[in-house]
């Protein structure tokens, strides 16, 4: 096992104890965000951010713990903002659903749908007439594509020959209702081709195949300058908004579930790490990053809420 598997494992891990600290204290009504889980998404935030510089920016939506941890690999501003304290990464007023960090390359996140796209599409086409280099990802579910400002989006990319990622994240729901339920044809990625960009699509939920499609999207926008639009299919385990299964809801079946729960992200790693470094060595790593946690989501709770006056900073009124 090479280091980028290790460091692969590392970070899916890092998401999943972060969410699973989340939703064993998040009945203590003390973090009053709403939360968008990424449990079960681990591999395609890991894949992608390990495969981009730390240079190059990434923007998502609402689903947005695992984007944050695999790009900044921190924990301590990330449970402030679920905690609103003043050391968050937006002062403690943004929550789970607009996350920041501009210096490891997080623009930003956005609760509402498709919103980051053009946005992103705004640094892509920055980065490119100031020649800097930097590639611009931009996460988003299936639903985002039913928004109008994804095509003129992707569009505007392929005329301008923007260097853009942008990564398409199926879990075959918009909400709850079903791929089906909303579209009029049969194939996202088919539709995609039709414009001039690279096209790369997985239903991997392995972390290794996924970062190496991604270094074949960044490597293909560079020597055809054509955008590329990434199709990686993924199951949320969890229920849209909230920290809990829903499968008694009635618009999806557990048995579902359990046959993706076969091919769990940060499982597939481990086996993967485990052959060559040893139950001992990977309890060790999986011990610290546990103990990573606790002390960031600690720090967080005792820590001091913004003060009233600072409500009207960093806004426009």
């Amino acid at each position: 096992m090479n280091e980028s598997g290790i460091a692969l494992y590392r970070t899916m891990y890092m998401i999943r104890s972060a969410e699973k600290s989340i939703q064993a204290h998040y009945g203590e009504d003390e973090m009053k965000t709403p939360m968008h889980m990424s449990m079960g998404e681990e591999a395609i935030a890991a894949g992608v951010c390990h495969a981009l510089k730390p240079e190059d920016q990434i923007l998502g939506s609402y689903r947005s713990h695992g984007i944050y941890v695999a790009k900044t690999q921190e924990t301590d501003r990330f449970f402030a903002e679920m905690y609103g304290k003043a050391s968050g990464t937006s002062k403690g007023k943004a929550g789970s659903m607009h996350l920041v960090a501009p210096e490891a390359g997080l623009v930003c996140t956005s609760a509402i749908v498709g919103s980051s796209i053009p946005v992103a599409l705004g640094f892509a086409f920055s980065n490119k007439r100031f020649k800097n280099g930097r590639m611009t990802a931009v996460f988003f579910g299936d639903g985002a594509i039913d928004e109008g400002v994804f095509w003129e989006s992707l569009n505007f990319a392929c005329l301008q020959k923007l260097p853009i990622l942008f990564i398409c994240e199926d879990n075959g729901f918009a909400v709850h209702s079903p791929t089906h339920a909303r579209h009029g044809y049969d194939s996202i990625a088919d539709i995609a081709r039709k414009f001039n960009c690279n096209v790369l699509q997985s239903d991997s939920s392995d972390a290794e195949q996924i970062c190496k499609l991604t270094k074949d999207a960044i490597k293909l926008i560079r020597d055809n300058e054509r955008p590329a639009f990434l199709y990686l299919k993924y199951y949320r385990y969890l229920e849209h908004v909230g920290i809990g299964e829903d499968f008694k809801a009635g618009y999806r079946s557990k048995d579902e579930f359990e046959q993706w729960l076969k091919v769990d992200p940060v499982r597939l790693q481990r086996e993967k790490v485990l052959r060559t470094m040893g139950e001992d060595r990977i309890s060790v790593l999986e011990k610290g990053i546990d103990e990573q946690i606790e002390s960031s989501r600690m720090r967080a709770k005792n820590a001091a809420f913004p003060d009233a006056h600072t409500a009207f900073e960093d806004v426009c009124i």
